[in-house]
């Protein structure tokens, strides 16, 4: 294929937006992360927009775009749209191409998805009922305690010891945050607290076999979590390249496919 051709992926999320052009040699040239908002069209706009201008390019000189992510029918110009475990899979892969184990933490669910040696999905998991375990519910439970999203990990990091949670429900943890609070607990170890519930809600969903790939944007801001997975699990967890750009780089590598 020729190193000229450019494809593009936008993954329009619950929480945030993301894009990434690729060229003709799988290599990224450039990409764009923002708030989804309310207006899906919009924003697929302006994140694509964002990233052409970034690298001088124009609608013209992609080849092919295609959509992903909760709100990926809402992409009028993309030329087709793949789902979330689709292009998940296919990034994941791509840095990994052997039999893996890949755990998607986004905004509002999680995804377990088991891929063999030649990248095909054996089967796979999803939460669709509940935010527990997700980034909704740290983003939910750490504003009870007005810890700001980009202080989550360094917070864990500074922990002595890890608070124990109950409950997954977000609901019920503010109140058993209160509950540690006032038995004197400090916010450090409450936050790790927070994350190992995270990782406990994922080990429930699904066995973790073999090698371990997290994607998505909560392990992008908070590494510490796949430190912590590692630790509960047993072994080793790899945390993909450019982890919140997965699903768009997915998508602009299965548009590619297609040429």
């Amino acid at each position: 294929m020729s190193q000229d051709l450019l494809f593009g992926g936008i993954d329009i999320g619950a929480s945030a937006t993301k894009v990434a052009i690729i060229d003709g040699g799988r290599r990224l040239v450039a990409s764009d992360i923002r708030k989804t908002g309310v207006n899906f069209e919009s924003c697929a706009h302006e994140a694509m927009d964002a990233a052409m201008a970034s690298c001088g390019l124009s609608h013209a000189d992609l080849k092919r775009i295609f959509a992903t992510g909760y709100g990926r029918h809402n992409v009028e110009f993309a030329h087709g749209t793949k789902t979330e475990i689709a292009c998940h899979s296919k990034a994941a892969h791509f840095s990994f191409p052997r039999p893996i184990t890949v755990v998607d933490v986004g905004g509002q669910d999680n995804k377990i998805i088991h891929l063999d040696a030649q990248g095909r999905r054996d089967h796979f998991k999803m939460n669709r009922k509940c935010a527990a375990g997700t980034g909704a519910f740290l983003e939910e439970v750490t504003q009870r305690m007005d810890v700001p999203l980009d202080q989550i990990d360094s917070l864990a990091r500074q922990a002595s010891h890890v608070v124990h949670m109950g409950s997954y429900c977000t609901v019920f943890t503010k109140t058993e945050i209160l509950a540690h609070l006032r038995a004197g607990e400090k916010v450090p170890e409450i936050v790790a607290g927070l994350i190992e519930s995270v990782v406990k809600r994922i080990v429930e969903m699904d066995p973790l076999a073999g090698e371990v790939v997290i994607t998505g944007g909560v392990i992008a801001h908070n590494p510490v979590l796949a430190e912590m997975l590692a630790k509960h699990i047993g072994h080793p967890v790899h945390v993909l390249p450019d982890a919140q750009l997965a699903g768009a780089f997915g998508a602009a590598l299965l548009a590619a496919e297609e040429i």
